[in-house]
């Protein structure tokens, strides 16, 4: 017990930040993305004896905190009402410093396109492998980055260019 207590603090440690990354872009919120890797760490420990593939634990931590995260949205109320006026971004001259503006656009999108956008562009898995870790067919998977893509690609304009995403 005390030698898998070991290994698990060990991985925590090794890849924490990677996964607090999935987390935060799962969440859109820091605060959120840290409760939602601790409730899967948490789900990963107590299976921790039985899971055989030490080589996929990422896999297995990521889609116990896609499911948290879904079930978490499922019972959520709703806390956000529309306004009649979007509130004023702000704007950064240097393109390198869009990457909050990218996590603000990524958390407008629905969950199931920030997911599947998270798990293709940050967590480089292929088509595929999203469709299997969310239990849809590889065309839903397709056209639910296509769609996600496209709707940042609307939000995410420089102003003298075209678009941010092209």
């Amino acid at each position: 017990m005390i030698a898998s207590h070991e290994e698990f603090r060990a991985y925590v440690v090794t890849r924490g930040a990677a996964l607090l990354r999935v987390a935060n872009q799962l969440t859109g919120n820091p605060a959120d993305a840290e409760d939602l890797l601790q409730a899967a760490l948490a789900k990963t420990y107590q299976a921790w004896d039985r899971i055989q593939d030490r080589a996929a634990l990422d896999g297995y931590v990521r889609r116990a905190m896609v499911n948290i995260n879904i079930s978490w949205w499922r019972r959520r109320k709703l806390e956000e009402y529309p306004a009649d006026e979007l509130p004023e971004l702000a704007f950064y001259q240097d393109p390198g410093h869009r990457y909050d503006e990218l996590e603000h656009a990524l958390s407008r999108l629905p969950v199931r396109q920030r997911t599947a956008i998270v798990l293709r562009y940050y967590e480089d898995m292929t088509e595929p492998e999203i469709a299997k870790a969310l239990g849809i067919s590889v065309g839903t998977v397709k056209s639910t980055v296509s769609r996600g893509i496209a709707k940042l690609r609307g939000e995410l304009v420089i102003p003298g260019q075209r678009r941010l995403l092209t």
